[in-house]
């Protein structure tokens, strides 16, 4: 399983430790939800004013959010198609992590790996738009999260 990491934004160390980890995060929900080793998902870090402006291009939103996700897997697969599954992009906001972590009165790890999982289960189909897959989504979120030893 491939975790390819692009980080874009300056104003946030990011480091090998924090890499590891959301790498361990991202094969954790990958394993437990049945994908092969060749599965491969792209995380991106950002700041505020990037991703504000996906916001305002994908969902019409002119504001930052913490985490967007960009599946690859939708719609039907093309004959010939190569045999790597690429499932999609998960763009963090560092910026916005940060804040959350403090607001929350937890690590900054652990808000980047509950982004970055978050995004990964948006990738991998689940949603939170009714109350039962919002709980059934957590529930997921915070048993790798624990797993991890990130739990609350």
């Amino acid at each position: 399983m491939s975790v390819l990491v692009n980080n874009l934004q300056k104003k946030i160390a990011v480091d090998e430790s924090l890499i590891d980890l959301l790498n361990k995060a991202v094969q954790a929900a990958l394993r437990d939800e049945g994908y092969r080793e060749d599965a491969e998902v792209s995380l991106v870090f950002v700041d505020d004013d990037y991703i504000q402006e996906l916001n305002i291009k994908y969902r019409g939103v002119d504001s930052p959010t913490d985490v967007l996700s960009f599946a690859m897997l939708e719609g039907e697969s093309f004959p010939g198609e190569e045999e790597e599954v690429i499932l999609g992009d998960v763009i963090i906001s560092l910026e916005t992590a940060e804040r959350q972590a403090r607001e929350f009165g937890h690590s900054f790890q652990r808000e980047v790996a509950y982004l970055t999982l978050h995004g990964v289960l948006h990738l991998l189909g689940y949603d939170h738009q009714e109350e039962v897959d919002r709980r059934r989504m957590r529930e997921r979120e915070e048993e790798i999260l624990a797993r991890l030893e990130l739990s609350r």
